[in-house]
Order: C-alpha cells, then structure tokens, then sequence
C-alpha cells in the first residue's frame, strides 16, 4: 500500500538533476538553467542560468551564471524539452529593446498588489505580508 502514495517530498527532484530546468520564482522572475543540486528544502542550485524576460512576443535573457534558489520562492520547476526549445514562436530580441517596457509592467504590477494588500488589511482583516508574524 505503502507504494501507492505518490512522491511529494524534495526527494522527487532526484529525476531531475543535471537536466535543463525553468523555475518560475514568486517575484514573477523566469530561471533556466541546468539544476545542479538540491536540499531537503527544496533549495536549488542550478548552473548557466539565464533570466529571461518577456514581453509581447519577444524575450530577452540576463546571464546569471551559478544561481542558488531559496526553496520557498519556487512556484514551479518543470524540465525543459530539448527537442521542442528551439521552436519557440516568440523572437530573441536584446534586453535594451525590452527593458523599459518591462520594467514599467513590473512597476504597474507591484502598484496593483501594493493596493490589494491594502483592501485586504482595511477591509478583510490580512496582516500586511512582511509584517508581524509573517517571517519563518
């Protein structure tokens, strides 16, 4: 019976090692690099990573190099198929050409959860996140 229960703990990640990844974080940023090594925190460590940022039809990556990834920050971590990648419909485009537009969406998106927060801590009774009670 004890074999029926599926694999949910970090121990799962072990299929993954050494493949190409893409990490979705809770900030909204896009990783993909090569996942190196794991903990039992779902800590990642992952090699020639790259940011990637999109906007409309295009994207741009940022090298980040060796990228150590808090476990609670990952909202989603799916394996990259390489035979499928280069057949994206989007277009590579230099970060100089998206920068700005992208910056000005993030702005907009962080005035929009800064005002929901707020409703919810006036008007639901939510403490504000950061505050107390809030760190582990």
């Amino acid at each position: 019976m004890d074999s029926l229960i599926p694999f949910t703990t970090s121990g799962a990640l072990v299929e993954s090692v050494d493949k190409k990844m893409v990490v979705v974080l809770r900030d909204g940023r896009k990783l993909i690099g090569v996942l190196r090594s794991y903990d039992q925190f779902a800590n990642l460590v992952m090699e020639n990573t790259l940011e990637r940022i999109y906007h409309e039809d295009a994207y741009a990556d940022i090298r980040r190099g060796v990228y150590l990834i808090r476990g609670e920050n990952v909202v989603l971590l799916g394996e990259v198929d390489l035979d499928r990648e280069d057949e994206m419909p989007l277009r590579s485009v230099p970060l100089e050409e998206i920068g700005y537009a992208h910056q000005e969406e993030a702005d907009k998106r962080k005035q929009h959860e800064q005002a929901k927060a707020q409703i919810l801590y006036d008007e639901k009774g939510f403490c504000k996140e950061g505050g107390e009670g809030d760190g582990y």
